[in-house]
């Protein structure tokens, strides 16, 4: 269950464990444009998307912090955005204290608050792309059914 709250998100999992509340706060967004702005853009353009939550830090209040860094790179290098900021992640005492064991033992961080991150950090590359004239960060979308060549069937007896 994923309930997106402006910047909050709810997380949990099917077995309706004890929610977990992220909220992201961006601090620093950067884009810059590579590419001269008079000369056309390659037709195939590499983007590469990397999201990096950089250590987990217990706050008082059953609180945990994340500082991330989220960034888009272009090949060939046509430009490149940066967003930063901090997620909280508050909720149940045990799965906070669940969260920083996992941590402590190297363990990746739970994939909704990799998730949570990384919504609010490409709305905000979107839009950063948008204004410096590049395409966005997305996967391409797939072509109609009916321009895919049609599969046959092959059947085998014994």
């Amino acid at each position: 269950m994923l309930k997106t709250l402006g910047r909050n998100a709810l997380l949990g999992d099917q077995e309706d464990r004890a929610l977990l509340q992220v909220s992201v706060f961006v601090s620093q967004l950067s884009g810059e444009r590579l590419w001269g702005v008079d000369k056309q853009l390659p037709p195939q353009i590499q983007i590469a998307v990397n999201v990096n939550l950089l250590g987990l830090e217990q706050k008082p209040n059953a609180i945990v912090e994340a500082p991330f860094v989220f960034t888009v790179n272009f090949t060939p290098p046509i430009a490149q955005i940066t967003v930063k900021g901090m997620a909280h992640v508050s909720g149940d005492k045990e799965e906070i204290d669940k969260i920083l064991e996992e941590h402590k033992q190297q363990k990746p961080p739970p994939i909704s608050i990799v998730q949570a991150v990384s919504n609010t950090a490409m709305a905000e590359a979107i839009l950063i792309s948008k204004t410096i004239g590049i395409p966005p960060p997305l996967p391409p979308l797939p072509m109609p059914s009916d321009q895919f060549p049609k599969k046959t069937e092959t059947k085998y007896t014994v």
